[in-house]
């Protein structure tokens, strides 16, 4: 079952993951990036939890805006010169 946050609760859990995992945004995304290839946001988010000792809704508010932010990226259409 996917569990997702309001707007505002996600707001806040993500301002927060610096101060409750020790650990930047950019390097939980990163660790995303080298972790195992699953692809369904809950195996991400157990897989994330686990494997690093952090709660499931901040493992799970990391992976929804780890996918946010990625989507973004790929809907920018290419500049042209």
């Amino acid at each position: 079952m996917s569990v997702t946050h309001s707007p505002e609760t996600h707001a806040l859990l993500i301002a927060r993951v610096p101060t409750v995992t020790g650990r930047e945004l950019h390097e939980w995304f990163t660790t995303l990036d080298n972790g195992p290839g699953l692809r369904r946001c809950s195996e991400r988010s157990n897989w994330l939890a686990d494997e690093h000792g952090i709660s499931l809704g901040y493992a799970r508010a990391i992976v929804q805006e780890y996918d946010r932010r990625r989507h973004n990226r790929s809907a920018v259409p290419p500049q042209r010169s």
